[in-house]
């Protein structure tokens, strides 16, 4: 490895399968990287893609100490690969949303004194009062959810505080699950974090608190005043306020690095440790999302990143607070029919071949004549729907569609509801829009064209298989300029861009606004048919 001559920036990630670490130098450029993957590093916690699925199939949690343990593994391994660790002028990170970790009566003591001649999971193995964490996989907490919603007023009402309706995964649900049925774990803990916030008070030496950004996705936190909301509180544990302290902006510097890790690793002593947040919020970051962008990520599920100035929850799709900007919000939208749905129209339609599913896409003009297609092979969550439902021009259901009509139906159909669904949110496309599209189907330049007729906006392909670590570096050497006034874009500037794939063919809006209008009646129609 080259010698290191100049400052340097850290991000890690603590995701569900592995630990991973970017460094940037000052020019943003990628120096080194490594990772820690749990199942194969870290055989002694039997865990499978990182967790452990209990019996009853909804409970699902990872071991504490596996963390700490990964955090131990990939500084030696750092360290054997050269890393010079004393040119890191600032670190963050983020962590897997929605985790919860709970930190033993005098945890905190032991922290701020560790002794840099032992490893931190030795050091800290006794310092949780429940040794196997919550995680967002776990779907355990449907009471505790329904009990939430009733006591603020509704689900809407729920949405309109903390950004998002109650949802099983969310921190808070599970907070009240822990209180409600380990009372005496709940009572023994000084300090709740979520995972991004644990990882954070390991490197600090001390209790990190947990950033707005990462704290929207709790069920616990005031969107807006960016507090804890006193009914949401209330209606899930007593003294919760006291054990989670208060919330923290996302561009934050904490404090130093602890003086462990100066001893242990050779960190310089004034290394700043800014806060950490979710792994969607370093992803925004990582992708470098500006006010008027959406990303789209095309995978076995697809996910909509937006930037929102002006966020209107609703019980569909999540806001958070913004982790690159105070004034502003990101919202999430999550669509369970994503690529194996696209796979099997392939299949049917185009002999399994991406190629021949191109040329259908080609073949039949942007709009379809008119035809439209909703196709939720799984129930959806966004809306919650299920079935294939195909329209003609007139809005008449039909049976079956020609091959061709059903891919471009399909395609059509999946970025149609996006757009609707980013819309109600509160999203709007403003002249300078990019979209970023990521994920295995963003190699098909004709899917990408879709895209970008649909959003009118011209379409970026971005490498993201780390983007949340390199988000995290990045807003590691923003947090440093941030409190002169530095914007995050500025400060990013120089970083390696997204490369432009399509832009949108003319007359695109003309062809699909009065679409947009039409499916976001039809998919109402389906929801309403479903129900009766």
């Amino acid at each position: 490895m080259a010698a290191q001559t100049e400052s340097c920036y850290l991000g890690f990630d603590f995701s569900t399968q592995q630990l991973k670490v970017v460094a940037i130098d000052g020019n943003l450029q990628v120096t080194h990287q490594n990772n820690v993957q749990f199942d194969n590093d870290l055989p002694e916690f039997r865990t499978q893609g990182g967790v452990h699925i209990h019996e009853d199939r909804l409970t699902v949690t990872s071991p504490v100490r596996m963390w700490l343990k990964a955090l131990d593994l990939i500084l030696e391994k750092m360290k054997k690969a050269g890393f010079d660790f004393s040119h890191v002028k600032a670190v963050s990170g983020s962590g897997q949303q929605h985790g919860s970790v709970y930190w033993k009566k005098g945890a905190r003591q032991a922290l701020q004194h560790l002794d840099p001649g032992r490893d931190l999971h030795s050091l800290l193995q006794d310092s949780f009062a429940v040794q196997d964490s919550p995680v967002w996989m776990d779907s355990s907490t449907a009471e505790q959810c329904q009990y939430l919603e009733s006591a603020v007023g509704g689900a809407q009402q729920l949405a309109d505080i903390t950004g998002s309706r109650a949802y099983e995964r969310f921190t808070g649900n599970q907070i009240a699950k822990i209180h409600q049925f380990q009372p005496d774990k709940y009572n023994e803990t000084e300090r709740i974090s979520l995972v991004s916030s644990f990882a954070a008070s390991l490197l600090l030496g001390d209790y990190a608190a947990i950033d707005y950004s990462d704290g929207s996705g709790m069920n616990l936190m005031d969107i807006f005043t960016k507090q804890w909301s006193e009914p949401c509180l209330k209606a899930t544990a007593p003294q919760l306020a006291e054990k989670l302290s208060d919330p923290a902006p996302s561009m934050a510097v904490l404090g130093f690095v602890s003086h462990y890790f100066v001893k242990r690793f050779g960190f310089p002593e004034d290394c700043k440790v800014a806060a950490f947040t979710g792994d969607n919020p370093g992803s925004l970051a990582g992708m470098r999302l500006q006010e008027g962008d959406i990303a789209v990520s095309l995978g076995t599920s697809d996910t909509v990143f937006l930037w929102i100035k002006e966020p209107r929850p609703t019980v569909e799709g999540h806001i958070f607070c913004n982790p690159v900007d105070s004034l502003s919000y990101m919202a999430l939208i999550c669509y369970k029919n994503g690529s194996l749905t696209r796979e099997r129209i392939r299949n049917e339609c185009a002999g399994g071949s991406w190629e021949g599913f191109s040329r259908a896409l080609r073949s039949v003009p942007m709009g379809n004549n008119g035809n439209i297609g909703i196709y939720f092979d799984a129930m959806e969550i966004t809306p919650p729907a299920v079935g294939i439902h195909r329209f003609d021009q007139h809005n008449r259901q039909v049976d079956t569609f020609t091959q061709e009509v059903e891919i471009r139906a399909l395609v059509e159909g999946q970025f149609l509801a996006k757009r609707v669904h980013a819309q109600k949110l509160g999203y709007k496309i403003i002249p300078g829009t990019h979209v970023l599209a990521t994920g295995g189907a963003s190699s098909n330049k004709d899917i990408l064209q879709v895209l970008s007729d649909i959003f009118n906006a011209p379409v970026y392909t971005f490498d993201v298989a780390n983007s949340a670590c390199l988000g995290c570096a990045y807003r590691a050497a923003h947090a440093l300029v941030a409190g002169m006034g530095v914007s995050f874009s500025e400060a990013v500037r120089k970083a390696p861009g997204a490369q432009l794939a399509v832009t949108p063919s003319p007359k695109a809006e003309e062809v699909y606004g009065p679409l947009l209008k039409r499916y976001a009646e039809l998919e109402k129609k389906v929801l309403k048919d479903m129900k009766q």
